[in-house]
């Protein structure tokens, strides 16, 4: 193998080797896993807060005079009106209206920040370089010139507030600030992607490793810790109970976002790449919906598996797991638009089993639902400390979706 096909590691990689994380290749980077095992760092983070290495995700500025102009070209949201400060989800479509990534942009008082997926940098950045001509824009990929960790849970901001300079809990969702301990400066944005509240945030990598210690002291034993290291595995089941998409699973180049459910993300008083194929599929309406499944039985709906009405297929899964919090099976699917209503009766076909599964509504979890912080409260420590997953043949995802 070539050095250059070696997979990259994140300024955090021997914060994950001390604490005896186990390390995947993920979308061309060396990434933790799981640590102490996906329950317990699930259950960790809906009950306290956890910390994720998310230095993988792609981080993109774009200044000059046209960056507003180009961005407005190329995203589907309307950024026009955004406050410096203020950061906005949004998607970037080809001609077809396909989802070629989505992500979060943010409006700085002389560029706009990017944070897109790991798996879609390289592709974005050749359909940017495509698209910008006539427009006076200058793109820097500062991906590795900078670290990016979320913290998340609902003590998450107590804990902050209690740790950094300036507190955070006043920060409205969707807005960020920059803030400076020392020698060193970094920006935090009110928001993640796990169905809890929270922070992401942006450093220089030369400082990575002293922004890590000032969270964790190094050596430190973590296993009463307040503040704890979760993988990406519990960031998957996470983000799906929130019921949020995952690129190359929910989202992709052959999908568009009325039929994922995102048509709020897409602006009706501009136009963009894109956007007549859109306006022409929300003439039409979509001819499948992106829905919620809860599926009977202890087997894990697996990507692609379809799914059946009457023994007909009329849709296909993306997602599934065995829910930590809800204690059952839930899945995400397209599913046809007439069968795509809550309450709806199908089957999943799981290797030739046939598995009951009725359609509800996204999310599966609502932060602060007393029945399911009821169940949570229930739940005995002891059985989330297995290394284990916890969660069956749980697909591991092979790209990541950005913050919700």
């Amino acid at each position: 193998m070539s050095r250059q096909s070696d997979p990259l590691r994140t300024c955090f990689y021997d914060f994950h080797v001390r604490y005896n994380a186990k390390i995947i290749d993920f979308n061309g980077w060396r990434m933790p896993l799981l640590y102490r095992g996906i329950i317990a760092e699930h259950q960790q983070t809906r009950r306290g807060a956890s910390i994720f290495d998310v230095s993988h995700m792609g981080r993109l500025t774009f200044s000059g005079l046209g960056a507003t102009a180009f961005l407005q070209h190329i995203l589907t949201r309307d950024i026009g009106n955004a406050a410096v400060g203020q950061s906005l989800y949004s998607l970037v479509c080809n001609p077809q209206g396909g989802i070629l990534d989505d992500l979060i942009v943010s409006r700085f008082d002389k560029h706009w920040l990017l944070v897109c997926n790991a798996g879609n940098r390289a592709k974005l950045l050749e359909w940017f370089a495509k698209n910008s001509a006539g427009f006076d824009v200058r793109i820097l990929d500062n991906t590795l010139a900078t670290a990016m960790v979320a913290v998340q849970g609902p003590k998450a901001i107590e804990l902050l507030d209690a740790l950094l300079p300036e507190p955070v809990s006043s920060l409205k969702k969707y807005h960020f600030l920059s803030q400076r301990y020392l020698l060193a400066q970094f920006t935090i944005f009110r928001g993640g992607y796990t169905g809890e509240d929270g922070v992401e945030i942006i450093c220089p990598a030369t400082l990575a490793q002293m922004a890590m210690g000032f969270l964790f002291k190094q050596g430190r034993d973590l296993s009463d810790a307040p503040l704890q290291p979760a993988g990406l595995g519990a960031r998957d089941t996470l983000r799906l109970e929130a019921g949020l998409p995952l690129y190359d699973h929910e989202l992709d180049e052959q999908t568009d976002p009325l039929s994922a459910g995102l048509e709020w993300a897409v602006a009706k008083n501009k136009t963009f790449i894109g956007s007549e194929a859109l306006a022409a599929i929300a003439r039409a309406g979509p001819r499948h919906r992106l829905v919620g499944l809860l599926v009977e039985g202890a087997r894990i709906p697996r990507p692609r598996m379809p799914v059946r009405r009457g023994g007909r297929p009329v849709g296909r899964i993306t997602s599934g797991t065995a829910s930590p919090t809800l204690g059952r099976t839930i899945a995400m699917a397209y599913i046809e638009q007439e069968y795509a209503q809550k309450g709806i009766a199908l089957e999943v076909d799981i290797r030739s089993h046939l598995m009951p599964a009725v359609v509800t509504d996204l999310p599966f979890y609502h932060r602060g639902d007393i029945e399911v912080n009821k169940r949570m409260d229930s739940l005995p420590p002891a059985c989330a400390t297995t290394r284990g997953s916890g969660v069956g043949d749980m697909p591991l995802p092979r790209h990541e979706s950005n913050s919700q």
